[in-house]
């Protein structure tokens, strides 16, 4: 998932059309406001006329200028305040406005990072030129049906018909959406084949998509394999070293059929170390597999299990196999 030339200079393209829609827009609300309030543009001409004069007299041996500058440009933003205010307009209405006023529209933090904008533009272009993008117009809440869930005959293990748990399943799911910014939180998805946990993962990812956040959904395999081009390539990787960050960093991870990797002390302890770091980072996770939770014990050792059962909501899927039906 990394950015070709092609697609960095598409999104810093879009960052540069956006500064230029600020630049517009605050020159339409300055001359809003000295259409309405006069006196302002006086004020902001006497702003510039004070510093032309205070700096010469600074150039000329005069210390004390740039003091009564000080003042004197304070004493003129407060009236230019009151003024503002005596017409119901906000003190920085005359300012430049952000989109993300992290990076001021720059796509980067001031230590020189990228923002978290970029990373969502960034993760939105990839599956926008993906195949994830067909997958999630088909699967997502709004194509989400019973009717391929058995509605006769009581699953024993949750008391209801399976149609009748996974509406409860479908309730959750959806509340994990809705409170995401404020709960976050973490899910854990086991069940066999077909039972629909990576369609109930695809419309958690295509919601929060759809509100601007960052999610990277990965197969298992993909994700050991990004770790391992990092950890163990002869040179230096940016690329990966770029994805690991964005894997640790994004605001939902998804790794689907968890246990279908080839397994072994590598895939373990790297398992360890993406769940533990979200967790200390209070990142949200979904993870989907068909083991069960004893088997995952087995295969990924206690501190693994230990970290999902403790910090994980299990949600456990029952039923037939979907596919066999469609």
């Amino acid at each position: 998932m990394a950015l070709s030339n092609a697609q960095y200079q598409e999104i810093m393209r879009d960052y540069q059309a956006q500064q230029l829609r600020n630049r517009h827009q605050q020159e339409k609300r300055v001359n809003e406001i000295y259409q309405v309030l006069p006196a302002i543009k006086e004020i902001d001409q006497a702003v510039s006329t004070r510093a032309v004069m205070r700096a010469k007299e600074l150039l000329g041996g005069d210390q004390e200028a740039l003091s009564r500058l000080r003042e004197e440009i304070k004493d003129l933003r407060e009236q230019k305040t009151i003024l503002l205010a005596s017409k119901g307009y906000p003190e920085d209405y005359m300012e430049m406005h952000y989109r993300c006023p992290e990076c001021r529209d720059t796509g980067y933090t001031s230590d020189g990072k990228k923002c978290r904008c970029f990373r969502r533009a960034q993760i939105r272009l990839l599956y926008a030129q993906s195949n994830m993008e067909d997958v999630l117009a088909r699967e997502n809440f709004e194509r989400f049906s019973y009717e391929y869930f058995d509605d006769t005959r009581i699953e024993p293990a949750v008391g209801t018909t399976v149609a009748g748990y996974m509406r409860k399943v479908y309730g959750w799911c959806r509340e994990f959406v809705d409170e995401f910014d404020e709960k976050g939180g973490n899910l854990l998805f086991t069940g066999a084949t077909g039972t629909g946990k990576t369609f109930l993962t695809n419309c958690i990812a295509k919601a929060l998509l759809d509100t601007y956040h960052s999610v990277i959904y990965l197969s298992a395999h993909d994700l050991f394999e990004i770790f391992s081009r990092y950890r163990f390539s002869r040179q230096s990787d940016e690329e990966m070293g770029d994805m690991e960050e964005h894997i640790l960093d994004c605001d939902l991870l998804i790794i689907d059929d968890l246990g279908t990797e080839m397994n072994n002390t590598f895939t373990s302890s790297q398992l360890f170390f993406c769940v533990n770091q979200r967790l200390l980072s209070r990142r949200s996770t979904i993870i989907s597999t068909n083991l069960s939770l004893d088997r995952l014990r087995d295969e990924y050792t206690d501190r693994v299990a230990s970290r999902m059962m403790s910090h994980y909501t299990v949600i456990p899927l029952y039923g037939e196999d979907i596919r066999l039906k469609l």
